[in-house]
């Protein structure tokens, strides 16, 4: 039989290898994170995991997860996961109901063609804040709002402002990292169950997951953008720019904003240098869609062909309250293709919906058999 070595090093996903010598024993991989509490070989680690009951994957759930091809446990890289510092932007969810699962269960597995859109809601498992969420998110922390995009445009001192605070939130902002719930629709992608996911967000982790069929709705946070000629820069470089322009500039942080910035006074950012274009010289903004402003219509086109071409529509970790992303459910809606949301709290569309769980992205995902 197949030895087991349940290893866990705090704060990593680690991989370990369950086989032995006989190739009529398959392979199986494992994936723990720091927070799953060790328990003794199980009968069902030998499973595949449809074979596996939904109870006993909720059990199992959440340090445990996993993806299985060809009769195979599999599992990605080492990642950051760490439950306790991750929960503090996502608001209260009821238990995990069986009978839902099982039926999310089905949802996913009679899909073949299966479009996912996110938003916000599954990467606040990942310390990033949303808008939206009740007592957590940040219209209910604080009074502030996020930029409007005529504003940026128009106002040098406005533009003065955004920057400098994203400066001093960047380097937490860059080193979110996907979680369990980005990394099952990576596993989806790689198995082929997922045809293609949209995301409302901006933090590049569904490609830090190693999602290759997607589309960023509302742009990149890590991308930076010239108003006056188009030029595309790394926002790491521009990081390095800052720097060299401010030197001895300092600021104490007030709060987190969502989109990668912080809460600084208007004091604090008087003195701040921001630089311009390298090519041209024109005003530099991040390359992504601020309130105010419109989707590129060639992209809302083509999103609206994956809808129109697939025969399911998940909804994770989105309220739907923005139009630019429920526009797509109502194409859903009249294609008559079939929709189930996951989101903690109510939505736009949970009357659309066949299917509505209230759960952790995080939990619930990687409890899924893609196949």
């Amino acid at each position: 039989m197949p030895t087991i070595f349940q290893v866990v090093t705090a704060g990593y996903w680690e991989k370990f290898s369950i086989s032995n010598n006989r190739a009529s024993d398959k392979p199986h991989w494992l994936r723990y994170c720091h927070c799953a509490k060790l328990k003794g070989t199980t009968p069902w680690s030998s499973l595949p995991i449809s074979e596996v009951p939904i109870t006993e994957r909720m059990r199992m759930s959440y340090g445990l997860s996993f993806g299985s091809t060809k009769g195979h446990w599999v599992t990605n890289l080492n990642q950051q996961c760490s439950r306790a510092s991750s929960g503090l932007f996502v608001p209260p969810s009821p238990p995990l109901n069986p009978e839902k699962v099982r039926e999310f269960q089905r949802f996913i597995t009679l899909s073949k063609k299966l479009l996912v859109m996110t938003g916000a809601g599954i990467s606040t498992e990942s310390g990033i804040p949303d808008y939206r969420s009740e007592k957590v998110g940040l219209y209910a922390r604080t009074a502030r709002r996020p930029i409007q995009h005529s504003d940026f445009v128009r106002s040098a001192p406005i533009r003065q402002r955004y920057w400098a605070r994203n400066f001093v939130g960047w380097p937490q902002f860059s080193s979110h990292q996907p979680n369990p719930a980005h990394w099952a629709l990576s596993t989806w992608e790689r198995l082929r169950k997922l045809h293609w996911l949209v995301t409302q967000n901006v933090d590049a982790l569904h490609t830090k997951a190693g999602s290759q069929r997607l589309t960023e709705l509302h742009g990149c946070m890590h991308r930076v953008l010239c108003l006056g000629c188009g030029e595309q820069t790394p926002r790491g470089a521009l990081q390095q720019r800052f720097q060299v322009l401010n030197p001895t500039w300092g600021a104490e942080a007030q709060g987190l904003a969502p989109d990668g910035d912080v809460f600084l006074s208007d004091e604090q950012v008087q003195t701040f240098q921001v630089p311009s274009c390298l090519r041209c010289g024109g005003p530099l903004k991040p390359d992504v869609v601020f309130f105010g402003d419109t989707v590129d219509p060639a992209k809302v086109d083509f999103v609206h062909k994956l809808v129109k071409d697939a025969d399911a529509l998940l909804v994770v970790g989105s309220s739907l309250k923005v139009y630019s992303g429920y526009r797509f459910i109502l194409t859903a809606r009249d294609q008559k293709i079939p929709i189930a949301i996951l989101n903690i709290g109510p939505t736009r569309s949970d009357d659309l919906a066949c299917l509505k769980l209230s759960a952790r992205c995080g939990e619930l995902l990687p409890l899924i058999d893609p196949h």
